[in-house]
């Protein structure tokens, strides 16, 4: 007996169920259309839609457990021609390139669409609508011309809002863009005339919870043909609900339904606009009554919004380039005047480019040595002194960032008109130093599609639960103590401005403060550590290790599967804390190690390091290139020297694993001081806001949880170019690239 995969929903969902809805299993398809699916390998029908009787005349019970050719027996379809179909796309795994199918079932036109899910081949029927072709050739190619014109971004989202209406004739079209929060706004409309607009209107990050989000990467085009239509069930032998994820009949969410309705809507439409493969926004659809799109159309809609996210990443790629060129000379310029004059109060204060001018922001203040110099429109001294303190007491060792000061420290109220944001480095914690940069407030008058506080209701017996807005009159709401966000490319210039000013602090005289005595004491604990390591944690490991070798050597034919595997498990692990125990002994001698500098032939260093990192690659089946540029000579402890390069590339080999081009890139350039090496790779990158923890011991972001390392490495990279007196810095952008920059003074500046 068939058994359907649908579940009906209640009416009110619990708060707390809201964001884990299974919406890609619903149980359910739009009436629109029909679905089949089929067994990969043997193309049996393991799951159908109830209203598949209307196409095939054929009701789902009967065809549920048999071979493709069952359902086209009352059709006129050829079993042939559509098996032919199918075994190309298994072949090629070509079916979002061979989409649609047009076929004639019965005297009607219909729009085949297939993709396989792991094991299951889903076909999916659509009508057709005919005589669109040529208008929708032309709209895409008037798109594509007007994007590769000097157009603003404005304009081009305005212009493509215009096409996309005119492609599927809906009353509203409109572009939704997603904020930090996930609330989104209407930038861009075209509406038929009486309707009332709704640009600049704020809709509520709950109007559209995470996991649809999740889905709108995925599915890119969205179809809801008729919201008062009945859904139709989807029947199986199994229990097993089928994943409609990359569906284009899949049902909506009930609550989405009660949510269109509410806002009068009887055909929605969506198309996703991703930058840098995460979602920017929508185009969201609306017409007044049910009306259905069909797929070539949807396609060719989403070629135009495909076509403005292509220009939104290049024109926002772009600004950011130019924005971040700029900054990173003028921090250049910051570090040569540092060094010049050496003086870190005159080289960030006392020339035509400040410490203010790494940043977009208005005000800039260095405290340090007990003195407070100001740069732009700043809070008054005794205010500066509070956030002085406050920073202090807050859990960061590198830089705080936020453009909500006054949230953290409430008393940052009362000057929030100056520095609403704040974007701080420390340079000392102990001594109260530091470089602050401030963002004034910018006050906004933000108007919502109805109260963004009321999105529950409360039943009889008093339990909230989640229910559509029904009212989404203009609600109007004055936003304060906010300033303009910090760029990525902000935080990354100050960081290296840290590190320049930190090498000048260092290599003077008031680097001794207070470090005598904190050194010998480290020393002391150090050498305590390294005792305890290299021969209480060592000797028993080894045991561990002897004993399991010697259990598996005699006993290992008698073993049963699982407890050889265990005994294995013992033995990676005895590896793997001997390596852990190897790094820390390393790091906690290097403070110590007498260093032999001398001119090192870096070219003949770095070909055996990528050598070694290539043939480790290899043996996992990995394809990686590592190129070099131009490979000045170093002067340096070539042992230690070897260990930063090691260290580095292999890093980037590592975390370049996801990517489908893996490359990594090292390349060095000389100054009249100091020579410059960066290894640049494009894997996973990370978020610049939680980089401050990069150089600390044991300490992994978060981003890096699934790759192997010990978190030492870095640690140790950063104490041996301490002891050349250089510098360490990095640039990164999530699941794009990481840059590490390292650079070494020259003999002559020893």
């Amino acid at each position: 007996m068939p058994v359907s995969t649908a579940t009906i929903p209640n009416s009110g969902f619990d708060l707390t169920n809201c964001e884990t809805e299974p919406i890609h299993i619903p149980g359910y398809i739009q009436a629109h259309g029909y679905l089949v699916a089929l067994s990969a390998d043997d193309f049996v029908i393991r799951y159908a839609s109830e209203n598949i009787r209307e196409l095939v005349k054929q009701p789902a019970s009967d065809l549920l457990g048999k071979p493709l050719e069952a359902l086209l027996t009352q059709t006129d379809l050829s079993t042939a021609e559509l098996v032919a179909i199918l075994n190309v796309g298994k072949r090629d795994n070509a079916w979002s390139r061979m989409n649609p199918h047009r076929f004639r079932i019965n005297g009607s036109a219909y729009n085949l669409i297939v993709h396989q899910n792991g094991a299951l081949i889903l076909l999916e029927w659509e009508s057709t609508v005919s005589g669109r072709s040529n208008l929708d050739q032309q709209l895409i190619a008037e798109a594509l011309t007007e994007v590769q014109s000097n157009r603003t971004l404005a304009e081009l989202i305005q212009n493509t809002t215009r096409r996309v209406k005119q492609l599927i004739g809906y009353d509203r079209v409109m572009v939704y863009r997603f904020g930090p929060d996930w609330h989104g706004e209407v930038i861009a409309e075209a509406l038929e005339p009486g309707l009332e607009p709704y640009l600049g209107l704020h809709y509520p990050a709950s109007d559209i919870p995470r996991q649809a989000r999740e889905l709108y990467k995925t599915n890119l085009v969205r179809l809801i043909a008729d919201v008062g239509s009945t859904p139709s069930p989807v029947f199986s032998t199994t229990d097993q609900p089928l994943d409609l994820t990359h569906s284009v009949l899949r049902a909506v969410s009930p609550v989405h339904i009660e949510y269109l309705k509410n806002m009068g809507v009887q055909a929605s439409m969506s198309i996703s606009l991703l930058y840098r493969g995460e979602l920017w926004g929508l185009i969201s659809c609306h017409h007044s009554t049910p009306k259905f799109v069909d797929f070539s159309a949807r396609q060719a809609a989403m070629f135009v919004s495909q076509l403005l996210s292509s220009a939104l990443e290049f024109r926002k790629d772009e600004e950011d380039q130019s924005f971040l060129f700029q900054i990173q000379q003028n921090g250049q310029r910051l570090n040569s005047q540092i060094l010049t004059d050496w003086d870190v109060v005159a080289g960030l204060t006392r020339h035509p480019v400040t410490a203010l001018d790494i940043t977009g922001a208005t005000g800039a203040v260095l405290v340090y040595d007990t003195k407070v110099y100001s740069l732009g429109t700043v809070p008054g001294e005794s205010a500066i002194a509070g956030i002085a303190n406050w920073l202090g007491t807050q859990p960061f060792d590198t830089f705080l960032e936020t453009n909500q000061l006054p949230e953290l420290y409430p008393v940052a109220e009362a000057f929030r008109d100056v520095a609403s944001g704040l974007l701080a480095i420390a340079l000392s914690k102990e001594l109260n130093e530091y470089i602050l940069w401030f963002k004034p407030e910018r006050v906004r008058q933000v108007t919502w599609a109805g109260n963004p506080d009321k999105p529950v209701t409360v039943s009889e017996n008093g339990k909230p639960f989640l229910h559509p807005r029904k009212s989404f009159e203009a609600w109007s709401q004055t936003v304060r103590n906010t300033s303009e966000p910090w760029k990525e490319s902000e935080i990354s210039v100050a960081i290296k401005l840290r590190e320049d000013v930190l090498q000048v602090v260092a290599r003077k005289a008031n680097e001794v403060r207070q470090l005598n005595e904190r050194l010998r004491v480290a020393y002391e604990e150090l050498d305590a550590f390294s005792y305890t390591v290299s021969h209480d944690l060592r000797t028993p490991l080894s045991s561990i290790r002897c004993y399991a070798e010697i259990i598996m050597e005699e006993q290992g034919g008698t073993m049963d599967d699982d407890t050889r595997v265990m005994f294995q498990k013992i033995l990676d692990s005895t590896e793997r804390m001997r390596s852990l125990i190897r790094h820390i002994l390393y790091y906690s001698r290097m403070g110590r190690t007498e260093l032999n500098f001398r001119q090192l032939d870096m070219p003949k260093m770095l070909e055996v390091i990528r050598d070694e990192i290539l043939v480790t690659e290899k043996k996992k089946n990995r394809h990686l290139r590592i190129e070099f540029g131009t490979l000045p000579p170093v002067y340096g402890d070539p042992t230690m020297v070897n260990q930063v390069f090691t260290n580095l590339m292999s890093n980037a080999a590592k975390y370049t694993q996801r990517a489908s081009e893996a490359v990594v890139q090292v390349d060095g350039r000389e100054t009249d001081t100091e020579v410059i090496y960066s290894v640049k790779d494009n894997g996973i990158g990370f978020d610049m806001k939680h980089a401050g923890k990069m150089f600390e011991l044991f300490k992994r972001l978060d981003n890096a949880a699934g790759f192997d390392g010990t978190g030492v490495g870095l640690a140790i990279v950063k104490r041996i170019i301490g002891r050349h007196k250089g510098k360490i810095w990095f640039h990164s952008e999530p699941n794009r690239e990481t840059v590490f920059f390292v650079s070494f003074p020259k003999e002559s500046s020893e």
